[in-house]
């Protein structure tokens, strides 16, 4: 596993040295996306964002591991997946990159929401109805060639259970033909198996809080599982309240029923 480690009593020292890694990674992205991203081809931004999200997952010492990876098909499809950590979107893009749905809060995250927008994230505002209909629409026509990746909880949690999924978005698998996979994330301690607490984002916790508490940790797994979509219901592709209720479920079966790593 990757990790940054101190071998001496000063551990404060080590996670003084990750924020001056994790700050000149975060410049180092802004470069990347100014200079090379607007004379680079799909492939080529491709390997960018899947090699700078490699890299911060080492940063703050986080493995990646996958799990039937295999499953997921060559064309577009929608990912639809629980949410726990705004480390989740780079989990995803060191794995393969894609496409993502966020909340528009996130646009306004001072250089963080700038590298969001040039990524091509589509933003929507809570609890708007009318925007997620417009929101559902624009992800359509991104599924005519780029898969998608949405976090229909509309918000993140601790990690334990899976929160109701809203079907809005789901409307856009239906009207794009596109399959519905789905994503099981998970987070253990390295040392001890156990699921861990250390990157959930909830409540009124801020980025940079967030940042602190996992580089005080460096010690974790990110796991995710992609889950196939159903072929048992034959109404299932335009039907998005069943697409969003069958995901949710077959997410928090599998995360109820994970054992621990260790």
């Amino acid at each position: 596993m990757s990790k940054i480690h101190s071998s001496n009593p000063s551990r404060n020292t080590s996670v003084a040295w990750c924020w001056v890694l994790v700050w000149a990674h975060v410049i180092a992205g802004l470069a990347t996306l100014s200079f090379q991203f607007p004379f680079a081809d799909q492939k080529r931004k491709n390997q960018l964002i899947q090699a700078w999200s490699k890299r911060l997952l080492i940063i703050f010492g986080i493995e990646l591991r996958l799990k039937n990876q295999s499953i997921l098909p060559d064309t577009p499809f929608l990912l639809a997946s629980n949410h726990i950590s705004w480390m989740d979107i780079h989990a995803i893009n060191a794995f393969k990159p894609i496409r993502f749905v966020a909340k528009s809060d996130v646009e306004g995250w001072p250089i963080f929401g700038w590298m969001a927008k040039q990524l091509g994230t589509v933003f929507i505002k809570r609890d708007n109805a009318r925007h997620g209909k417009k929101v559902a629409e624009d992800v359509s026509r991104v599924l005519a060639s780029h898969s998608v990746c949405i976090f229909p909880e509309g918000t993140s949690t601790i990690g334990v259970s899976v929160l109701p999924f809203k079907p809005n978005l789901f409307e856009s698998a239906v009207i794009a033909n596109a399959p519905v996979y789905s994503l099981a994330i998970a987070y253990f301690s390295s040392v001890t198996g156990e699921r861990s607490e250390a990157t959930a984002f909830v409540g009124e916790m801020g980025l940079l809080e967030s940042m602190a508490k996992i580089l005080n940790d460096r010690q974790l797994i990110v796991e995710l599982t992609f889950l196939p979509p159903s072929g048992g219901h034959p109404e299932a592709s335009r039907d998005r309240k069943w697409l969003a209720l069958h995901s949710q479920e077959a997410i928090s079966n599998y995360l109820n029923g994970h054992q621990p790593l260790m």
